[in-house]
């Protein structure tokens, strides 16, 4: 059985743990690597909580272990981002990263968010899978080039809701009127 905790900034030695791991046992997976957190203080870790209406959430099993991580934040506009998703290998295959995603969402959505954007490191396709599965397809925003100069990161993005209509439109679709 797998429960979520929403960690607080009191709780960043519990994030630092589960990062380091995710770091550790998944380094494929992310663009951060291990030598820019593994020499990282407190402050560094505090600052991952500093950042105003961010969501940190950890997958706990019974047992105590770290199942998982996830975190939400606010990028501007109306849109959040997905961020530092990891799944413990031993935990991969039971809807832990479902999970997860599906929590980030609910916040997003009760943020007010019209869309939950996140970047995926190209060849991660368990994680694309992941995804596609919870409503995510690529956009067609270039992603940040990857450290090693090789390529670009992939965007995803999945809208929660219409965005907001432009100033002067009150309905879609094609104007209204005799056919000619």
């Amino acid at each position: 059985m797998v429960r979520l905790r929403v960690l607080t900034a009191d709780d960043w030695p519990l994030w630092r743990e589960a990062r380091l791991a995710a770091l550790t046992e998944a380094p494929h997976a992310f663009v951060a690597r291990l030598a820019d957190w593994h020499r990282g203080g407190e402050e560094q870790w505090r600052v991952r909580f500093a950042m105003p209406g961010a969501h940190h959430v950890l997958a706990v099993l019974d047992d105590g272990r770290t199942a998982g991580t996830a975190r939400g934040v606010p990028s501007g506009g109306d849109v959040c981002e997905l961020r530092s998703v990891w799944v413990a290998a031993g935990a991969r295959g039971h809807g832990v990263g479902g999970r997860l995603v599906a929590e980030v969402e609910a916040w997003a959505r009760r943020s007010g968010a019209a869309a939950l954007r996140l970047t995926v490191v190209p060849g991660n396709e368990p994680a694309v899978e992941l995804y596609r599965r919870h409503g995510f397809v690529l956009a067609d925003d270039p992603g940040a080039p990857l450290p090693d100069g090789t390529g670009r990161e992939l965007v995803m993005v999945k809208q929660l809701r219409r965005p907001a209509p432009r100033a002067g439109r009150t309905r879609s679709g094609p104007p209204r009127g005799r056919p000619s």
